[in-house]
């Protein structure tokens, strides 16, 4: 189907659906290994823990309301997560939705490379991203506000097709040695390169 007919909400799908099938054609083959669990924990800890600090200042109400963070997790353990039908696309939870597109496109992408360069399947890394979403959700923006139904599946599902392809690309930037394939290195894996600036001892790196 041309991409022009495709409804709105499917085009993010078909566009990283390309990408991933374009990326996968050029990545060279690999070989398995044990996964390593620890830097993808350690990352995504810093991560959310740097995200939930901006939160706090850029949106003091409700994020930064320390007087009601224990109500408001009860709230979030004990009812459904949040979804209206009624909203536009990408605003199902009363979020903007950039936040929702674009930002935990980006997150989720980010959770599932990290798991991918430590050497988990695309399962594995697809089942990580789903449960520190979770974790995300309910453990750490669930003393603000109700965990989202439209994050809790379009974080793991987004990250698996954008973060499938950055790993593909990455292996092969990877697999050449020159300025410009670490240049491509660095823009496909920021926080990966920083990583290994810092402690030499970022996954894939």
């Amino acid at each position: 189907m041309p991409l022009a007919a495709l409804p709105l909400t499917a085009m993010p799908l078909a566009v990283m659906k390309g990408v991933v099938v374009a990326a996968l054609a050029v990545a060279p083959a690999e070989a398995p290994e044990e996964p390593r669990v620890v830097p993808p924990l350690v990352h995504a800890g810093a991560l959310m823990t740097t995200m939930r600090t901006v939160e706090w200042f850029l949106w003091p109400t409700p994020f930064a309301e320390s007087d009601r963070f224990v109500e408001r997790w009860g709230d979030s353990f004990t009812h459904a997560p949040k979804f209206d039908a009624s909203r536009r696309p990408f605003e199902w939870d009363g979020d903007r939705w950039w936040i929702n597109a674009v930002g935990h496109t980006l997150f989720g992408s980010e959770l599932y490379l990290r798991a991918r360069a430590c050497h988990f399947g695309w399962g594995g890394a697809l089942a990580w991203t789903a449960g520190t979403s979770a974790v995300w959700e309910y453990a750490f923006e669930g003393n603000g506000v109700r965990p989202s139904a439209l994050d809790l599946v379009w974080t793991p599902l987004a990250g698996l097709l954008l973060g499938e392809a950055r790993y593909a690309l990455f292996r092969a930037a990877s697999a050449r040695s020159s300025v410009w394939a670490t240049v491509a290195r660095i823009g496909l894996d920021p926080l990966g390169g920083l990583d290994h600036a810092v402690t030499g001892r970022a996954c894939g790196w």
